[in-house]
């Protein structure tokens, strides 16, 4: 890892942010096998104490690389890639502003790999095939580069339509798991698409209102690809089919606070633990959250569980909604005995009554 953990166990709030969103950075340049120099790593912690802005932290690592042209190797190369789109992630995810929009999506893509690729930014115009890992050497099937541009706009207008309204909190997080699957296995960039797909997620999320462990993002980004994979393959043959298990194990984990195992060799297709996934070992149960509310329910009972004290007027602010709209999800969660009000109206506070 990257040494942080004294910033998020100890550090103040924004020191525990900023250090949180560099751990997420510089783990997903694990899934393409990308690791970060000291050099990036003392720049950050500069960061994350307040000594230099993300602007100077960019500048340092572009004048660093310049002075060492000279003796570029492919080594060099990847760390250069490493240590320059970790700044970049930061920079994107310490900004709130999202639009839901297939531009948005390319243009983090944009954003992240100037530079590094001749191609950034643009959608890959050439087919793909790629080996995996956890599929013993086989590639799962990607849309012909003709159809990618069409079948990103049908899929972000889906979702745009999509209403969330009559879902429970496990229904909401299946359908978004779905979604985040589908949009990765378009592949719509030759290189960084899963990282751009990542950030992509943790930017959408938020505008739900789930707060993102931005973490596990940095501790299991290979657990991540490697579930968007499974996600998307189809053996019939060998009667392996595409299951968004593992998937919302990460999910379950990101943003129902779950404790899932998540490890990868259990996804592994045809490997010595797949008679341990088919069978009944509790390797492949996902300890999934049951609880009976909608999204916005739960993002109620998530603020109220840290702030039992809070008033309407506090909770309508932290999630976005009017006064009114927080007295009828109070009074709906009440009703499925989720919650209650105890000692009255001023001195009183808010108790979850489903841990």
């Amino acid at each position: 890892m990257t040494n942080f953990d004294e910033y998020i166990r100890q550090g103040e709030p924004s020191r525990k942010e900023k250090a949180q969103i560099w751990q997420t950075a510089i783990g997903l340049q694990d899934v393409d096998g990308l690791k970060p120099s000291e050099y990036l790593l003392q720049t950050a912690r500069e960061n994350i104490e307040g000594d230099i802005t993300i602007d100077e932290v960019k500048k340092r690592i572009d004048s660093y690389y310049k002075q060492q042209s000279s003796r570029q190797n492919a080594e060099t190369e990847r760390t250069e890639e490493a240590d320059k789109v970790s700044a970049r992630i930061t920079e994107i995810l310490s900004n709130n502003t999202f639009s839901f929009s297939p531009l948005e999506y390319i243009n983090i893509h944009r954003r992240l790999f100037t530079g590094i690729y001749k191609f950034a930014g643009k959608i890959r115009d050439y087919n793909i095939t790629k080996n995996e890992w956890v599929l013993t050497g086989k590639s799962v099937f990607y849309p012909d580069c003709s159809m990618i541009s069409q079948t990103l706009d049908y899929d972000f207008a889906q979702e745009k339509q999509f209403d969330y309204g009559q879902l429970d909190v496990v229904q909401s997080v299946q359908h978004i798991a779905k979604f985040i699957s589908g949009l990765w296995q378009i592949h719509a960039f030759g290189e960084g698409n899963t990282r751009t797909t990542a950030v992509f997620a943790i930017k959408y999320l938020r505008s739900f209102g789930f707060e993102i462990n931005n973490t596990l993002f940095a501790a299991y980004s290979w657990y991540f690809r490697n579930a968007l994979v499974r996600a998307n393959y189809n053996d019939l043959k060998n009667n392996i089919k595409a299951t968004t298990e593992y998937l919302m194990k990460f999910f379950g984990n990101l943003l129902l606070g779950e404790k899932n195992e998540l490890k990868n060799r259990y996804m592994l297709v045809g490997g010595e633990f797949q008679s341990a996934i088919s069978s009944d070992n509790d390797v492949s149960k996902s300890k999934i959250c049951t609880l009976n509310c909608t999204l916005e329910e739960f993002f109620v009972l998530d603020f109220l569980k840290e702030n039992p004290k809070a008033t309407q007027k506090e909770i309508a602010l932290h999630i976005k909604k009017s006064e009114r709209t927080v007295k009828t999800l109070t009074t709906a969660l009440q009703e499925k005995g989720l919650l209650e009000r105890k000692n009255g109206k001023r001195n009183g506070f808010w108790k979850i009554l489903n841990s």
